[in-house]
């Protein structure tokens, strides 16, 4: 465990613990160098020395290094100091989905719909990477208090088996999200991952997951053989088109669930639209992932065998000769089972000969290459492929492109020069031309608008600084506008590059409103010019004209904030009966 102001890799200053796992530890940190909190991952002691868990943990950073998204936590920087390996990542203030659920039970039909478009957009995006997530689970998601959601946790998970389950209870958060097919011993694909966001909308609607147990091992049983329950009996006015996607996504054979997350984001997109949807029907066979094998009864069997070695130790000398042509007669009937099993072997094996060599060889698909079909449009590319007898995929790869036009293929997956089965899919790769921003010119106009079209549209690094003007008057309303940036005009620019906004340094400051005699009026013009409130306080004299500024408590030369409040005292005049004899006229 780090304690509050230990300090990794001379950078990362430790402020708290926020969150302790199986495998590593969270704290809250302050990066000194560049004055922000961040989250330090640091894998646990007791498992630092284990090559197998300091790989996966490596994983998980070089995994998300690789992704850029809105909706995936981001990665700052990863290394080991003193055995403690670590990750430094995007610090999130927010809560998990896990408490907001337990906090608010079932989510409305909107809430559910926008947190699910947001993490099958991410995950689309780590898909797209060759990234399984592998732990989709409420409590390794985060929503921030405007909405926004983050995925964390890439690459720890791992698929388990049986035996695993039944180790330890720390895996029951896992397993109420397990897909039936990794709860089977079985590698996880991306529809592994498709599964649990299924459980995890049937969670958000419902404030419930739909297995539970007494037992990890218990919960994965339900995953792989009950059927999901149905949310529209939980809360009828869940519509179909929505139960519909869960149906899909939770299917226990994958060939039943979506093809990829995309498909699913495309049904979230309209399913609050469609109207007398019907069930969805599962078009292959939701069996059982594999069958329960029964051993014999070898305990049976070993006291037959004991009762007839029994029987023959007892057995006289007159009765061995009867025992001996009892074994000839048992010889000759082994015989006969040996030709007969040689016979059954021979037809078996001409059998499968048949079935599988001859008949295969009869029908076998013929191999095709698949040509290169780059720089033709679309649709002449398809033209080609299909002539081959290639099945083209309908919809296309979008990619950025420096060097193949708008609309023109790429590349082909499959690729091109690669031999295969005739009838096999291939995916076009098509050009959405380049991915880069050309600086255009933004004097004149507001630079935080600038600034936020740069970050979020171009992804661009953005840094505003104020530069001295020679007419302060000509800018005295203008300080929120741009007078110069960096790179220059039609300079091609790459995500992640830096430009740099100037904006006028203009220093509005308090004047000596007594040394120059103001009166009230001009105050009061001066307070609506620059947004300030008064605050008048009256003092009778008859040492100074009635109206006429005696003292302000904001020193004269101090900077204008506007919105604040400025305190003036007023000279007003002693009415005549209020003058001692002596001095009234």
């Amino acid at each position: 465990m780090l304690v509050k102001g230990q300090k990794i890799n001379d950078r990362y200053e430790i402020v708290k613990t926020i969150g302790e796992g199986g495998m590593a530890n969270v704290y809250l940190a302050n990066d000194i160098i560049l004055n922000r909190k961040v989250a330090v991952k640091v894998l646990r002691g007791d498992l630092a020395g284990d090559e197998k868990f300091i790989r996966r943990f490596q994983r998980e950073a070089l995994s998300v290094s690789n992704l850029s998204h809105p909706n995936i936590v981001e990665v700052y920087d990863v290394g080991e100091e003193d055995g403690n390996h670590y990750i430094v990542m995007e610090y999130i203030e927010g809560s998990t989905l896990k408490k907001l659920i337990q906090k608010r039970g079932a989510l409305t039909l909107p809430e559910v719909r926008d947190i699910m478009l947001q993490l099958t957009d991410g995950l689309a995006h780590a898909h797209d990477a060759y990234i399984i997530h592998r732990d989709i689970k409420p409590q390794n998601i985060m929503i921030l208090d405007n909405g926004l959601v983050k995925i964390t946790d890439f690459g720890i998970a791992v698929a388990m088996n049986a035996t695993q389950l039944t180790q330890t209870n720390s895996v029951m958060g896992s397993v109420h999200y397990l897909p039936p097919e990794q709860a089977n011993g079985k590698a996880a694909t991306i529809k592994s991952d498709i599964y649990s966001l299924g459980i995890l909308m049937f969670e958000l609607l419902t404030g419930s997951v739909p297995f539970k147990g007494d037992n990890a091992v218990e919960i994965a049983l339900k995953h792989m053989k009950e059927k999901i329950p149905s949310v529209r009996k939980i809360n009828p006015i869940i519509p179909q088109s929505v139960e519909n996607i869960i149906l899909k996504a939770t299917a226990k054979n994958p060939k039943n669930r979506y093809d990829d997350v995309r498909e699913m984001y495309k049904d979230l997109e309209v399913c609050l639209e469609k109207e007398n949807e019907k069930r969805y029907v599962y078009p292959y066979p939701e069996t059982d992932l594999e069958e329960t094998k029964v051993l014999n009864d070898l305990k049976k069997e070993i006291n037959t065998v004991n009762k007839v070695e029994k029987k023959k130790s007892l057995l006289d000398d007159d009765e061995e000769v009867v025992v001996r042509e009892v074994a000839v007669n048992k010889k000759d009937k082994q015989n006969r089972l040996i030709l007969i099993l040689s016979i059954v072997f021979i037809s078996l094996l001409i059998i499968f000969a048949c079935i599988f060599i001859i008949i295969p060889r009869l029908t076998e698909v013929p191999d095709v290459k698949i040509p290169d079909v780059s720089g033709l449009t679309v649709e002449k590319a398809e033209e080609k492929l299909e002539k081959l007898g290639f099945k083209v995929e309908i919809e296309t790869k979008k990619e950025n492109s420096d060097t193949v036009e708008t609309g023109l293929v790429i590349r082909t997956s499959p690729v091109t020069g690669r031999t295969v089965k005739k009838g096999t899919s291939i995916t076009l790769v098509e050009s959405v031309g380049t991915n880069y921003y050309e600086m255009e010119n933004v004097k004149g106009k507001n630079y935080l608008e600038v600034k936020a079209v740069l970050e979020t549209v171009h992804q661009l690094y953005v840094l505003v600084e104020r530069q001295t003007v020679e007419n302060v008057e000509d800018y005295k309303d203008k300080t929120d506008i741009i007078i110069d940036f960096t790179p220059e005009e039609k300079t091609k620019l790459v995500k992640g590059d830096t430009v740099t906004l100037y904006i006028p340094d203009i220093v509005e400051t308090y004047p000596d409103m007594v040394l120059e005699n103001w009166s009230l009026s001009d105050a009061e013009a001066f307070a609506e010019e620059y947004s300030i409130t008064l605050n008048i306080e009256y003092e009778e004299t008859n040492d100074k004209p009635e109206g006429t500024i005696m003292y302000q408590y904001r020193p004269a030369g101090s900077t204008i904030i506007k919105g604040t409040t400025l305190k003036i005292k007023v000279a007003k005049r002693v009415s005549e009966q209020e003058l001692p004899p002596e001095i009234a006229p």
